[in-house]
């Protein structure tokens, strides 16, 4: 294993914070490989790379030697993380929670070695605990500690309605910890308060206690907001390669240290002087950031696709040729009233708008083609005769054939 301080500088890389600092220090000290543990509940399907950010560091800690240990809360995700909720998620049912976790680690495993890695579901310790062994664990803690916490505070604050079962979520998700004798826990930063509570919860049960590493949560393509499906600003780890090349190479060349340090699969010594030489301007941002697009491409589908998908990429922004193997749709097109076909719903239909709404929107603001010809502002209407065989563009990746 490397020497402790060089552990510590690639663990503290990408703006991780560690909590306390001095704990970890002693822990790497001793040499021996540490029980690192990242727990997610399995709420949805697909991934994206924000999610990926604590998979990412959690791969960085494989390679220095320790011991990945990763949990799928079957159990906790019965109850729903209240972390940055305003109020209680909607749970889901054991049938959902299966389906989503499936996929979850085919997706993470893009990511971790699978034979380094003790993969564990903490329905099978938490499924059991009867009445007794949740009360015992529930007075570890009190009502005054849990509302420290900002989200359950905030909405106190504000008299909006808190569940009684929300309270048992940090509970359950620090006697994961307990469970599996973590050294160390991994989550974003909105995680600190569950982590910590495994921390107390470890403390009070004579255990070592954990260490809490926090990794920022990663923006999404706008450069402004958290990666979200929701605000439409996602990579998603399952995007076609081309698709996944050309969102990276949109993101504002502000945002490149950030998607280097927590996105990509370079060692960190080489993020450092890739950033030093873009800072010096000896580095062109475009040229790295083709580079980068590669290399998370390469990351999650292979060299060879990384190649094909910038070649892909390079005909379309380039040479402004339609890709290949777009998707055919064989609609039997609404006329109106004068004849013509109206293209906000026509958009919606073959979802390349949630509304007709957005659709007018993205006309109004030159996004839509038909044929290579952008339609003007407030032209929501044309004529059949131009849809036929014609190939439909939103924006820069988006592509439609109509047969």
């Amino acid at each position: 294993m490397l020497p402790a301080k060089e552990q510590l500088h690639i663990i503290q890389s990408g703006d991780a914070n560690i909590v306390p600092l001095a704990a970890l220090e002693k822990k790497l000290a001793k040499g021996v490989p540490l029980r690192v543990k990242l727990g997610v509940d399995p709420t949805a399907p697909d991934l994206h790379l924000g999610h990926a950010v604590p998979l990412r560091k959690l791969r960085q800690l494989q390679d220095l030697g320790h011991q990945v240990v990763l949990i799928i809360g079957n159990g906790t995700a019965l109850i729903g993380d209240p972390s940055g909720r305003n109020s209680t998620r909607p749970p889901l049912t054991p049938e959902q929670i299966a389906a989503n976790a499936q996929t979850y680690v085919e997706q993470a495993f893009k990511i971790l070695d699978k034979e380094k890695t003790e993969l564990h579901w903490n329905g099978d310790w938490l499924t059991p605990l009867d009445l007794g062994d949740i009360l015992k664990l529930a007075a570890n803690f009190t009502v005054a500690r849990i509302l420290e916490r900002d989200d359950f505070s905030n909405r106190y604050q504000a008299q909006q309605p808190i569940s009684l079962h929300e309270f048992f979520y940090p509970v359950m998700q620090a006697y994961d910890s307990v469970e599996i004798k973590a050294d160390i826990e991994l989550g974003g930063t909105d995680q600190l308060f569950n982590l910590l509570a495994g921390r107390e919860l470890m403390e009070k049960l004579d255990m070592e206690p954990q260490v809490c590493l926090t990794l920022p949560l990663l923006e999404g393509t706008d450069g402004k907001l958290k990666m979200s499906k929701s605000y439409g600003n996602y990579i998603g780890i399952t995007d076609a390669p081309d698709e996944m090349f050309g969102k990276v190479m949109s993101i504002p060349d502000n945002l490149m240290s950030r998607y280097l340090y927590l996105a990509s699969t370079y060692p960190v010594e080489d993020i450092e002087k890739t950033i030093a030489g873009l800072e010096a301007g000896e580095l062109h941002p475009n040229v790295v950031k083709r580079q980068l697009a590669a290399n998370i491409v390469e990351a999650y589908h292979g060299a060879e696709a990384a190649v094909e998908a910038e070649a892909a990429v390079d005909r379309v922004f380039k040479q402004h040729e339609v890709p290949e193997d777009i998707p055919e749709f064989a609609l039997d097109l609404t006329f109106g009233d004068d004849g013509t076909v109206y293209v906000a719903a026509l958009l919606v239909e073959i979802g390349f708008a949630g509304s007709a709404g957005e659709a007018r929107r993205l006309i109004d603001g030159g996004g839509v083609r038909i044929s290579g010809e952008a339609l003007t502002a407030g032209e929501y209407n044309v004529d059949p005769a131009r849809l036929a065989g014609a190939v439909i563009q939103v924006g820069k990746r988006k592509f439609a054939k109509l047969v």
